[in-house]
């Protein structure tokens, strides 16, 4: 391919992403105000999506997820902090449409076969 080919390229039909935001320089160790924003603004977004202890779990088209990722910065920065970071895994599959939930459950169910046994 070509370099001038690569911008037909287009992103993935849907993923899922694990991130987790950071506050830096607040001079609180403690981010729950922060990440209550962040989850406000999730639920409002209507983009499927799971707290967990650690961050969040986005799911949707790419550029849906990825935008509202960038808004959880922009809700972080208007709390007054300046610098904000991010940790992110995303996933993509082309074979079949996969929720979070359902992968999950799948291992869910690989265990329970095995405590069955």
């Amino acid at each position: 391919m070509r370099p001038s080919d690569y911008s037909a390229i287009p992103t993935p039909a849907r993923c899922y992403v694990d991130f987790c935001i950071l506050p830096l320089g607040t001079g609180n160790t403690s981010v729950a105000q922060e990440v209550a924003e962040v989850q406000k603004l999730l639920k409002a977004s209507g983009v499927a999506h799971t707290m967990h202890s650690a961050g969040t779990t986005v799911e949707g088209s790419w550029d849906e997820v990825m935008k509202v990722i960038g808004q959880a910065h922009a809700v972080v920065h208007q709390t007054g902090c300046a610098r904000v970071q991010s940790s992110m895994r995303a996933g993509t599959r082309t074979d079949k449409p996969q929720t979070a939930e359902e992968k999950v459950k799948r291992v869910e169910e690989i265990l329970a076969k095995e405590e069955e046994s």
